[in-house]
């Protein structure tokens, strides 16, 4: 079959197409790919270039980085540390405080206590110590917290009043009701029962892990009872015996009402 050769054949010029058009393509995969590249090399070239404006400025922010991690971990081994060294001094006064008392007839030995008042001293000396060097701690709180308990014991009633107060706004809410309790007890040992009771109601407010509604609640009702206030203190053990069903408190306030039963 003939044709004109002036008039190339249609699937030669179909293919002339697409080979020119591939070649195109590929011209602008390079030329996108040129054009990447030289938008990273100018971006790397940017970086580069502020790093070297802000050498200075760099190297002194990654020194103070350096600088303020270390501050960091050396403060909580300093911590850390410190805690140990506190909760070991407290637990050295601790077991001062609950040693065993000498057994009357025996002969003295080393690290008994012949009195209870003897203990008490030299529990005192300890534990003011460890409040003295960690006061700032919870070990140091709770040293402080049984320094005025100890004061107590020998009779120095208003040390032990001037230092419960402080414990008694401590932060922790468990070592703030004890020292709470204690002062009411002092309280009303020294005729203020306006202010012991101020103090109880605080705690059955808020009660703590350390100090129940219902313990307060008992010794409250025993304020009441020894101001002649029977019918307060027979409310108040009830709705302890209520409350605490299968609880000592509620033994001890169902043993409190039948030993008051009758009596106005």
């Amino acid at each position: 079959m003939w044709f004109n050769r002036a008039d190339p054949p249609a699937s030669l010029i179909d293919a002339c197409k697409f080979i020119a058009e591939g070649q195109e393509n590929s011209v602008r995969t390079e030329a996108r790919h040129a054009l990447k590249k030289d938008k990273f090399a100018q971006a790397a070239a940017s970086s580069a270039s502020w790093v070297n404006v802000h050498r200075t400025s760099v190297v002194r922010w990654s020194i103070t980085a350096v600088i303020a991690v270390v501050i960091v971990i050396g403060g909580l081994i300093w911590w850390s540390v410190r805690s140990t060294d506190a909760n070991d001094a407290l637990g050295a006064a601790m077991d001062v405080y609950n040693t065993p008392l000498a057994i009357p007839g025996e002969p003295p030995q080393d690290g008994v206590y012949a009195t209870s008042a003897e203990r008490a001293r030299a529990a005192n000396t300890q534990f003011e110590d460890v409040a003295h060097k960690y006061g700032w701690m919870r070990a140091g709180e709770m040293a402080r917290y049984f320094a005025c308990i100890t004061d107590q014991e020998l009779g120095q009633t208003a040390a032990a009043e001037a230092q419960l107060k402080s414990v008694a706004g401590s932060w922790d809410h468990n070592l703030a009701n004890l020292a709470k309790a204690a002062l009411a007890s002092i309280y009303h040992q020294t005729g203020r029962d306006s202010q012991a009771i101020d103090l109880y109601n605080q705690i059955i407010a808020k009660p703590s892990t350390t100090v129940a509604a219902a313990v307060a609640q008992l010794d409250l009702a025993d304020l009441y009872s020894d101001e002649g206030k029977r019918d307060q203190a027979r409310a108040l053990w009830a709705k302890v015996q209520d409350s605490d069903k299968q609880g000592a408190a509620a033994e001890i306030a169902a043993q409190k009402l039948a030993g008051n039963a009758g009596r106005q």
